[in-house]
Parts: C-alpha cells; structure tokens; sequence
C-alpha cells in the first residue's frame, strides 16, 4: 500500500503547511541579530595571571591585552592641552552660545595670557590661579592661557571647599563671575587675607570696587583681554607634558579636603580614553554637538570639553552644572535641565553626556508618554523588548515610528531626533530600570564610572551590551548595574578581598585602587611605590571582567 493511502491532502491543508514553514524560515532568517558578538561581551577585560595576598588579579581591558601599551594620546604628536586646538581646523563651533573658529579662539587665549601676566604679575611655573568660574567660554579661554604659561589652575569640586583652599592654599590670583564677588570679599575678609588679587568675569557691583580696592586689587576680564591686545605677545618656557596643568580639590569619602594634580599627559590620556568610548563605527565628528551635566571644574567634565575640542565639534553644559551661585541652590527639573542644552544660538546635541538622574527622568517620561498610545504600546513594547533580548536595538523600527519617536519628542522636543549617544556617568544605575531605559532611548547607552582623581572614565560598557541580568535585592551589588571593564589605559585591582572567596571560585569583593596615563597624583599621596591610587570606593568584579562599584553613600 502506498502513502497515499494513509495521509489524506487536500489544497487548504498544503496551503496552511506552506504558510507554516514560510511563518518558520522568516522567523529564523530576519531575526534580528546581536550587534556585538557574544565573545566580545562574555571576556570584558584581561586578568593578570598572578595576584598578590588579600588582593584581586590587576585586570586590563581586553582591548589592549597584558602585553599591550597603553594609549596616552589621541594623536602622535599631541603633547600638552594648547595641541586640542588644531590651528588648520577652520570650521567655525559652537561652544555654548558663541560661534567661534579655532583661530579666533587662540588668539583670544593668547591675548588673556599676556594681559593676565603684566596686570596681575603672575609667574611662569610659580604662581597659581583659582578658577572660580561657571562652564562659559572665558573658563575654556584662562584654563588654556594659564596652561600655555605653566601656571597651573586650582579648580573646586564643590563651593562648599572654597574657604577651606583659600585658607591651606591661597592661590595667586582668583578669576572668578561678577554675582559671585560679594561672597569672595566676605571670606577674604573673615580670613584677613588682603592681599588677593581677583579678575571679574562680566558685570559686578560698582560699589565694591572703591570699598575693596586699598585692600583687594579687582580687575576687570575685559580689561585683561584688551590689555593683552595691545603690542607685542608675552611668551614663557614651553610646558612639557609633565607640567602640572591643573589641581582639582574635591572632598574624599571621609569628609577631607583631597587635591589630585593632573599634568598635560594625564590630559591627553584622558581624552584618548573618552574617544574610545565610541566605537569607530560611530566615533565623534566636527558634525557632533555635545552637552554634558559634568562641570568643567571636574576632571572628567574637563576632559569631555577637550574632546570636543579636539573634534571641531560644538559644545555645551547643562544648567545644572552651575557650581558658583549666590541666589540660593540651583534646582531644577531633570527634563529641563536637559532641555536647556538646546537653545536658539546652539545646536540640538548629539551627544549626551548625563548622570543617573537625568536618564531615570527621561526615560520614565518617554515611556509614560508613550503609555498614551493605548492601541499599540503594548505590541511595540513587546517586539522591542524581544530585540532587545536578542541583542539588537534600533530607532527605525516600525514601533518607533509609531508610538516612541512622538513620546520622546514631547519629553525633549528636537533633542530626541539628533541625539544618537547617551553616557552616563556620577553615579549607580538601577540594574532594574536599565532595559527600559535602553527600549525608551534606543540609542547605544555607555554606563561609565568616574572619580575625581581620574582624568576620564575609569570603567565603561559596551556602548551595544544589551544583556540582561536577573536582580537579586539580597545582595548589595544584585541591584546595580555593571560599569564595564576598566577604559582603555587604566589597570584596576581589589584590595581587602577575602582569599577564600576567590580561591573558591567567587566574585572578589574588595576597594578599588587604580594606575595608569588619566590617574592624577594626590597632594597627600595615598598611592604606594607601584603608582596605585586608592579611590576608597568597594567594588566587584564579574566572571565576564565588567565591575560593578557600590555607591559610597550606601
């Protein structure tokens, strides 16, 4: 007897088999595929194959390899931080609301180098400045005049040390904003210290100047620049990449006031590893607008204003990242806070550099807004989520047309369609909140750590690492995300970890202390003989070489 005897057909049951395998071979072959290869993600970093008593293994990242040079700067011939500014790049930025070419810019540092050496008598490789200034042009303007100089800058992580420097390190001259002034002269005053030399930024109160000026000398900016406008140019010694370039104070984890000096060449470390945090498929161009939340002040805020520098591309901060004020604590909104990086006279960023906060509130906003498209937002967060769980994301899907591009142009209005990189940094990330945020931004997101004695990231993701990991509450790193493996031209270890633990095959647990090109050394060292400094922050490391740091504050 023949099959055909056994199995009946007719022309409905091949119509609905032919569907099935069509419906089985589209599901296999468009699939959506992982945009980074598993590999890549499983082995993060490159661990050392010795480890010392009651300390992890040094770990690398992969990128560069045991045997590999570390990286220090972001072109052969790039030495010092006057090398960001490319004489030949002739595109005019934007750096906050001034469309300014490099030309104009250099010769306008040149011109308050020379006027701030005859009027205020500063020294090459001497004297010291205090930049008590909000992110603006005119920090960017002293911060390279005193560099092309040697005179290096002190800068505060918070205003809260301002009193605490001024009396452990009294600065030659102080640059400072007009509004700010007034607290300046009180504390000189309390301090009876009258012998400072301060340069105004922009308008202040005329009646200070008579009261103040048998005891302060005041000075105005204007009258610098136009002073060093007028014949010949003052040149000192050529920095060397050694040359101290800045000393930022900042408050350890104990409460104590802590300076990390940085030279040239941790600088230019810092902005080769900032680079890197973008893959050469998407790299930094002149065509990019960058807006940070990070000071200027601070040493990786500082860093992320080089490297657009660097680029030719234009640049901005947030309103939040107003260190010196007088009316009271700035407040506001994380949204308009981000909002605020778009003005008329700047371009809509395409980068974002944001803290925690800032990425909670935007993403929670996008989707709450796209909760509105009752109809859809089901089916679009669930084909969006299995992308995601698959390893891929874009912001050209069908769904994004649909529901998430007009919920995330209400939130930030023309930000959302030019933003194409967010990287987070300043604080931990809810391990729970991070899918959504990645479905709600889709774009590649870098979660990176930083830390005041680092010129740059310490720790950075994958920009595309989509990997899911279940939370576990028990545990006090189980709610955190992980910040990747060490950048590019850091080596980090764990001290005070428990050797049965990792000799069992356990994560080790333990301080975080670091080495390398971007790390600064401490006014009151804390590093041993091998260059390690210690962060005072605990940290684990995964079986894939990623860290995560617990916040100091818990």
């Amino acid at each position: 007897m023949s099959i055909s005897d056994y199995v009946v057909t007719d022309d409905l049951t091949v119509l609905l088999g032919l569907i099935s395998v069509s419906v089985f071979l589209l599901h296999s072959l468009y699939r959506p595929q992982p945009l980074v290869h598993p590999i890549l993600l499983g082995r993060q970093s490159e661990a050392g194959r010795v480890r010392h008593p009651g300390e992890s293994a040094v770990y690398r990242n992969y990128g560069t390899g045991l045997l590999g040079r570390f990286p220090v700067r972001p072109e052969k011939d790039l030495n010092t931080v006057s090398g960001f500014l490319k004489p030949d790049f002739d595109s005019p930025r934007t750096l906050w609301s001034t469309k300014i070419t490099n030309a104009q810019l250099l010769e306008r540092i040149s011109a308050v180098g020379t006027g701030l050496i005859k009027l205020t008598g500063l020294v090459p490789k001497e004297s010291n400045v205090l930049l008590l200034l909000n992110d603006s042009i005119e920090f960017v303007i002293s911060d390279f005049a005193l560099s092309a100089h040697s005179i290096p800058s002190f800068t505060l992580s918070s205003p809260k040390l301002l009193s605490r420097v001024l009396e452990s390190h009294p600065p030659s001259v102080i640059i400072t904003h007009g509004s700010f002034l007034p607290h300046i002269l009180e504390l000189v005053y309390d301090a009876h210290e009258h012998h400072h030399t301060i340069v105004v930024v922009g308008q202040c109160d005329t009646n200070l100047l008579p009261k103040s000026a048998t005891q302060v000398r005041i000075i105005r900016w204007d009258d610098v620049e136009s002073e060093g406008s007028k014949g010949e140019r003052v040149s000192g010694p050529a920095p060397s990449q050694g040359d101290v370039v800045n000393v930022s104070f900042f408050e350890s984890t104990s409460g104590e006031i802590q300076g990390a000096q940085f030279t040239h060449e941790n600088f230019t470390a810092g902005v080769t590893a900032t680079r890197a945090l973008f893959p050469p498929s998407n790299a930094l161009s002149s065509l990019d607008t960058i807006a940070s939340a990070h000071s200027l002040s601070t040493a990786f805020g500082r860093v992320i204003a080089y490297t657009a520098l660097f680029e030719g591309a234009s640049f901005t901060t947030l309103a939040t990242s107003k260190l010196f004020h007088v009316d009271g604590e700035l407040s506001l909104d994380d949204i308009v806070d981000i909002k605020s990086a778009a003005t008329s006279s700047t371009p809509s960023p395409t980068v974002l550099f944001l803290k925690p906060g800032h990425v909670e509130a935007l993403s929670s906003s996008i989707l709450a807004n796209a909760k509105k498209s009752f109809l859809f937002y089901p089916f679009a967060w669930r084909h969006k989520l299995a992308g995601v769980s698959e390893g891929f994301i874009t912001r050209e899907s069908l769904w994004d047309r649909t529901v998430f591009d007009g919920a995330r142009e209400k939130v930030v209005g023309q930000t959302a369609n030019t933003t194409r990189t967010v990287v987070v940094s300043g604080g931990p990330i809810d391990l729970a909140s991070l899918t959504p945020t990645r479905i709600a931004l889709s774009v590649p997101l870098v979660n990176t750590h930083s830390h005041p004695t680092v010129a740059g990231p310490v720790f950075a993701s994958q920009p595309l690492d989509l990997q899911v990991f279940p939370t576990n509450s028990s545990d006090k790193f189980g709610t955190l995300a992980h910040v990747g493996a060490p950048s590019i031209n850091v080596e980090a270890k764990l001290v005070n970890v428990q050797d049965d633990v990792v000799e069992a095959g356990g994560d080790p647990v333990g301080v975080i202390v670091v080495r390398g090109p971007p790390v600064g050394s401490l006014i009151e060292p804390t590093e041993n003989g091998e260059g390690w400094v210690n962060t005072g922050e605990t940290g684990r490391v995964l079986t894939n070489g990623a860290f995560k740091v617990l916040n100091t504050k818990q």
